[in-house]
């Protein structure tokens, strides 16, 4: 179990994105943490080892990525897994058959589909709710209830849970409170100052934010609770390799650099698109229209470089997703390259229909994930892209 030492959360954010759970290399002592691409250890002797006996227990490099981002979290424990969803069946198999989760109604395709498909499998039973309104979180809460489940801001339609008032209801009920923080990250928003047990993230998108690895976290303050995550981590055995944990690793060490230039570039590109003519609505926190923006200004440091526009019809969307030329058509998000999305067909194809549409997913929705490139350069190329999309 990977425990953050009191000297790394003392330090400033940047300084701990850059230092924090480096471990001093006692061979040569190189200055970035070396990738551990082993299996297993030697031991000294029967019982007698250096800590480390097989590497789906511990190893090095993971150790230190797990360390780096729970302090970037201010958490205490850090656990990585080999993707986002491991991360949340994780989390799910603290639970046992019959117990009740309260999940905001607009989480990632893949948590739906996972808590829908799989675990409701298993007798987990799930109530999706409307979680910009915490009455409507609290409103079904049973004695069975054991969870609740908040992604903030939402994906892809941007919307926000209060996290206090959220994790004030999970303590008066004595359920666990678990915050998807993907795309905030740590930089612009610290769910468990605001009352959460777990963070959750998929460190596939901004905390690697090079597009190149795919993986999970995981982290708690709590030490019994990660006590329960350490075994659950081991026994089920999805954890990341360790040349995938020093991609991620070496994507930490900027974050703070990285998210200061998706926000101004996302907060650029928000204001530009609500001035388009053929754009209906912009779904931004950032912007002084989005109705949770006080909230935002409350509970985040900053809003990030996620944007879903809606174009009023499909073959508008269909054809600026496949017009423009510097961000690119595909899945994911977080990179330092722009990326653009049509949630119905892609993030969230498995989402029933009507439970899209209920939240105002339409299929004529697009997600823009913006990157760091110069910002003239992307408003220009939206801007043909919108201007050929009929």
């Amino acid at each position: 179990m990977t425990r953050v030492p009191d000297s790394d959360l003392k330090r400033r954010f940047g300084t701990r994105a850059v230092h924090a759970g480096h471990i001093a290399d006692p061979l040569a002592g190189a200055v970035m943490t070396p990738i551990y691409q082993t299996s297993t250890y030697i031991q000294e002797g029967l019982g007698r080892h250096k800590g480390y006996e097989y590497a789906r227990t511990r190893n090095p490099t993971r150790e230190v990525l797990e360390a780096n981002v729970a302090a970037l979290e201010g958490g205490r424990h850090g656990f990585a897994f080999a993707s986002g969803l491991a991360a949340l069946d994780a989390v799910l198999t603290l639970l046992s058959a019959g117990d009740h989760v309260v999940s905001g109604e607009n989480v990632y395709g893949g948590s739906h589909r996972q808590m829908t498909h799989v675990w409701a499998r298993h007798g987990l039973t799930f109530s999706f709710v409307d979680a910009t309104d915490s009455a409507n979180i609290a409103g079904v809460l049973t004695p069975r209830t054991k969870m609740i489940y908040a992604e903030t801001p939402t994906n892809p339609m941007m919307q926000l849970c209060d996290l206090a008032a959220a994790g004030e209801i999970a303590r008066g009920a004595g359920v666990l409170f678990v915050v998807d923080n993907t795309f905030a990250t740590p930089y612009f928003q610290r769910p468990l100052e605001l009352g959460a047990d777990i963070v959750l993230h998929s460190t596939t998108k901004y905390l690697n934010g090079h597009s190149d690895m795919v993986g999970g976290m995981l982290v708690a303050n709590r030490d019994d609770l990660a006590e329960r995550i350490g075994f659950v981590q081991n026994a089920v055995g999805a954890v990341p390799g360790p040349f995938d944990c020093w991609l991620a690793l070496r994507g930490t060490k900027t974050l703070a650099l990285r998210m200061r230039q998706h926000d101004a570039n996302g907060r650029r590109i928000a204001e530009w698109l609500t001035q388009h003519p053929k754009v209906k609505r912009v779904y931004y926190p950032g912007l002084p229209s989005h109705p949770q923006h006080d909230l935002a200004c409350r509970q985040m440091k900053g809003f990030g470089g996620m944007i879903s526009i809606e174009l009023g019809s499909v073959e508008r969307a269909k054809k600026f997703a496949e017009r423009t030329r510097i961000f690119a058509l595909a899945e994911s998000l977080g990179g330092v390259e722009s990326l653009i999305g049509h949630p119905a067909s892609m993030t969230h194809a498995s989402v029933p229909a009507d439970m899209r549409r209920g939240m105002g997913l339409t299929d004529s929705l697009v997600r823009l994930s913006v990157g760091i490139e110069e910002v003239e350069d992307l408003i220009a190329d939206l801007e043909q892209a919108l201007d050929g999309a009929g």
